[in-house]
């Protein structure tokens, strides 16, 4: 949890961005993003000096700075006066980024220098860059949840300006598809939209809490670090922003690279993924040039979402299970491809679940209505029953402001506090993780409740319509009503009473 203190310096440092003239936050994040990463070079240049000094033969093995190239290390240029770090910041370490990126040598920075080689330095006037870099040079950094929450917290901020807000996924939804998930230490996951990298950090978090041996086994850790994470986007900065996020959460080598993960060119992963997560984009459309054959042999559609579900049977190992938001037409359009696509899911692979999340869960970007599949690859049916659960809050308020309803310990779908009836009606998401740990206890629910299951069966009748409205059942309360004469003749009444006042009325005027 990051501290006041933290939180108010990070405050300083984007308002100096804002009032030094740079005022879309994508931007001060990347600047934000490419100083980090300098500093973080400069650290691991020391760790290297180090171990040589102490540990071996005083030979820096892979070093990332070369002699000569000390005036563009982090702790030499933030001592300089703001003209000098100007110059040397804009004119060689920017330039020297880019070359480091295109020369990537399989040292452990290379997987996040990659994306630096088009780095652009857009920090206008030497006084702000001197702030900037005073302020972000007394930020700890030695602590990797430290350092993760700050990156989270500066992504926040993304969020809090009101732009591009459509590349975070709320993180509560987020963890409670994780927990729904149980990432095992053996799983290769993948995010094929991955915007912030949020769903591989939280599935990593989730892994260090959930499994520590994933730190203390060789095999384990090096899987960890170098080939369990793999995330795709088509938006460099994205990329960047992704990467550093990885970075601060104490990945080293994850897979986040540059793809249109819906083109002719994306088709070799094949069956390679054990997991996947994500929330990909909604509202987009492809022509069928660009986008991939198989693809639309499964749906023959230009809807993204449709193509993107069907992205992920295609990447997924069998016996792979994917946790993936999608807008309520997936669930009940009436195209052929809506069609095909559900039916596909629940005769072909095995359809698992159904969680309707809130229409505010999105806010102030979109008040779409969602839900999240979970299904598992199977290539050979399976599904029996399919779990409903209804959503109706989340822990944070579902207009625009989305401002917490309940203390911090009793937020998320994991909290160290215990949860009243009274709280469950503020946040449902421990409940829903409860329920789905507990599924044949779900068998004896009735479809008047939050949560119910659906034999295949009826789903089949329904058309494989997978809307939770669908086969919901409403209780009606018990009102007595009065008999017709009884009423006609209150109104008889209630006219004659207003005739009589009106009569009044006028006698006192007139």
């Amino acid at each position: 949890m990051i501290t006041g203190e933290l939180k108010s310096k990070i405050d300083r440092v984007w308002d100096a961005f804002w009032s030094g003239g740079i005022s879309n936050p994508l931007e001060v994040i990347e600047q934000i993003t490419y100083l980090l990463f300098i500093r973080r070079l400069d650290d691991i240049q020391a760790n290297k000096e180090s171990k040589a000094k102490f540990g071996g033969n005083g030979v820096i093995e892979d070093p990332i700075y070369l002699p000569g190239q000390a005036h563009l290390r982090w702790s030499r240029f933030k001592n300089e006066d703001a003209e000098v770090m100007f110059q040397t910041v804009g004119q060689q370490v920017f330039p020297w980024l880019q070359q480091l990126g295109k020369q990537v040598n399989g040292g452990d920075h290379s997987t996040y220098s990659d994306h630096m080689k088009d780095a652009r330095f857009t920090i206008p006037t030497p006084a702000l860059l001197s702030k900037v870099v005073d302020m972000l040079d007394d930020v700890p950094m030695a602590k990797r949840d430290t350092n993760g929450d700050l990156y989270e917290y500066l992504l926040s901020k993304i969020a809090s300006a009101g732009q591009n807000g459509q590349f975070r996924t709320p993180r509560h939804i987020i963890e409670l598809m994780v927990a729904m998930t149980v990432p095992k230490p053996t799983d290769e996951i993948c995010d094929p939209a991955c915007g912030t990298a949020g769903f591989l950090v939280a599935a990593s978090e989730y892994l260090r809490e959930q499994h520590p041996s994933i730190m203390t086994d060789a095999q384990q850790r090096r899987h960890f670090h170098s080939s369990m994470f793999h995330g795709y986007d088509f938006d460099n900065v994205m990329l960047r922003i992704g990467s550093m996020n990885m970075l601060m959460h104490g990945i080293e080598s994850p897979d986040i690279r540059y793809r249109d993960s819906l083109s002719e060119g994306a088709s070799g992963d094949s069956e390679k993924y054990s997991l996947i997560l994500a929330n990909p984009p909604f509202a987009g459309s492809l022509d069928y040039e660009s986008t991939a054959k198989d693809l639309l042999r499964v749906v023959k559609t230009k809807k993204t979402e449709l193509l993107f579900l069907a992205l992920f049977l295609r990447l997924l190992k069998p016996g792979g299970r994917a946790a993936v938001i999608v807008p309520d037409g997936v669930l009940f359009g009436s195209s052929t491809a809506h069609k095909a696509l559900r039916k596909a899911l629940v005769e072909d692979q095995k359809l698992d679940a159904v969680v309707k999340l809130p229409a505010g869960a999105f806010k102030p970007y979109a008040g779409v209505s969602t839900a999240i599949l979970f299904f598992t690859k199977t290539n050979s049916g399976g599904t029996d029953y399919v779990w409903f659960y209804d959503i109706q809050a989340d822990g944070w308020s579902l207009d625009d402001k989305r401002s917490p309803l309940l203390p911090q310990d009793k937020l998320g779908c994991m909290p160290p506090g215990s949860l009243t009836d009274e709280d469950h009606v503020r946040n449902n998401l421990p409940d829903a993780l409860r329920r789905w740990k507990s599924l044949e206890e779900e068998k004896g629910r009735e479809r008047t409740e939050q949560s119910f299951l659906v034999p295949k069966e009826d789903i089949v009748a329904q058309g494989y319509e997978l809307s939770l409205n669908r086969y919901k059942e409403v209780v009606h309360d018990n009102v007595e009503h009065r008999a017709p004469r009884e009423i006609l003749a209150d109104l008889e009444q209630l006219e004659t009473e207003i005739q009589q006042g009106l009569a009044e009325l006028k006698a006192m005027l007139g």
